[in-house]
């Protein structure tokens, strides 16, 4: 291992916070880059190739719940080895993690590609949907391993210290797949015309590119981590501890995603072009959220790295520090949307029923993204201290029990909108619940 880093247990709390957040936020803006120019594109193609890609996104969900729990397990724990100064650890949990996302993606692959048009009609696309989203999702499946592979690398490179390796590749793999996506979606020269198949097939070629470009990096011994083949060996006790760590992480994201579909059956009710503005504005919602991201990212592994050094107190401030300046970012990027909303609807769709509902939306929920900017930090915080669990009780509590009970009771009597302000204050709730239980301290006590 390359011990060439920084020390985040040390200095200025501030620039340790800002050395890893920065280059993840520019990654992270790279990444919904990519996003928001695929939905320019695939919106070329009508409501109903948005909408499929739309609810082809909620069923991914489930996917990036694996990666989630790999991801969370993988950097609390080499976080806290890499505090401890015990480098041979951290790169055995590298390895572990490869094992696991293999594992994972072999399931994935099996029982994904059959179900696929079974959960979109479960969600109530119309049957041009469903026939334009079954492909999508399949060859999504199908290319699962190279997400799950790039992001437990990237994942670890970051527990480590090291941010801007990853954010190279990133930038690589991201101007490959939006260099491929209008040729394969329209069909341009020699390309074959895929439509919204497209777009899966551009995301599965850049991400393979980006996880075999990590992987060399491991592998070739210069970096902050160094995997060796011959070392290669499954540790059933430490890919245990992973799980046991990143399973509540997983079953958090379970519970959003049936949330997400819950919601998204809900808004079917009103029609193609609610799922299309609903689609849209989550998408731009995710957009504000990848600063909080980055910023949430960052703080998992300096508490871990500090939890690991003995400096819990540290750890705390180091948290706090970083809410107060996501939940600053988000408030400004959130009434940036709601001055601007009908301009920003209308990049992606002009259909007057889409940007009318777009906009209602957008001005209706942006006012509160600094709250889930609160929540985004500090559960990550508790999750790099390998408190997992009570993310998981708020996010069931918050999402299945307090949003869809005040959506569906506010649609009842206003429709749409009733939808969305429920989403608004439930959205509120939880940020004010995570911040309560993390000022408590108990995560501090947490054991990997």
């Amino acid at each position: 291992m390359n011990n060439a880093r920084r020390d985040l247990t040390e200095g200025s709390i501030v620039r340790n916070i800002w050395h890893l957040a920065l280059p993840m936020m520019i990654g992270n803006v790279l990444q919904n880059a990519f996003s928001i120019v695929d939905m320019i594109f695939v919106g070329r193609l009508g409501p109903s190739a948005i909408a499929a890609v739309g609810m082809s996104g909620v069923v991914l969900g489930f996917l990036f719940v694996v990666i989630i729990g790999i991801y969370t397990g993988t950097v609390a724990l080499v976080a806290r080895f890499i505090g401890a100064k015990n480098p041979s650890e951290a790169e055995n949990v590298a390895m572990q993690s490869l094992f696991l996302g293999g594992f994972c993606y072999a399931a994935i692959a099996i029982i994904g590609y059959p179900v696929a048009p079974f959960i979109l009609h479960i969600l109530g696309g119309s049957e041009e949907v469903v026939q334009q989203g079954v492909p999508y999702i399949r060859i999504m499946f199908l290319g699962s391993f190279a997400m799950i592979f790039s992001v437990v690398l990237g994942s670890v490179l970051r527990a480590a210290g090291d941010a801007i390796t990853p954010l190279k590749i990133l930038t690589v793999a991201t101007v490959l797949n939006i260099g491929l996506d209008p040729l394969l979606i329209f069909g341009w020269g020699a390309f074959p015309r895929l439509g919204v198949a497209g777009s899966a097939l551009a995301t599965v070629i850049a991400r393979g590119l980006g996880a075999a470009l990590l992987l060399w990096i491991f592998l070739r011994g210069n970096g902050v981590i160094h995997l060796k083949i011959a070392h290669a060996r499954i540790d059933f006790p430490l890919m245990g501890r992973i799980i046991r760590i990143g399973v509540f992480a997983s079953i958090q994201g379970i519970l959003r995603n049936i949330s997400g579909v819950i919601l998204t059956r809900l808004v079917a009710v009103y029609g193609t072009y609610a799922v299309a503005a609903y689609m849209i504005g989550m998408r731009l919602q995710m957009i504000v959220m990848m600063s909080a991201f980055g910023l949430a990212s960052a703080v998992a592994t300096l508490v871990g790295q500090n939890l690991g050094a003995h400096k819990p107190e540290r750890a705390a401030r180091t948290a706090w520090i970083t809410v107060g300046v996501g939940f600053a970012i988000m408030t400004a990027l959130g009434i940036f949307y709601i001055v601007f909303s009908r301009s920003i609807i209308g990049v992606f769709n002009k259909d007057p029923e889409v940007l009318r509902i777009g906009v209602q939306y957008l001005r209706i929920c942006a006012g509160a993204v600094g709250f889930i900017g609160l929540s985004i930090i500090l559960g990550r915080a508790l999750s790099g201290a390998g408190d997992t669990v009570s993310p998981m009780v708020i996010t069931a509590i918050a999402l299945l029990g307090i949003r869809l009970a005040l959506s569906l009771l506010f649609s009842w009597k206003l429709g749409l909108t009733g939808i969305w302000l429920g989403i608004t204050a439930s959205t509120i709730i939880q940020g004010l619940m995570v911040g309560v239980w993390f000022h408590t301290g108990r995560w501090k006590l947490t054991r990997v």
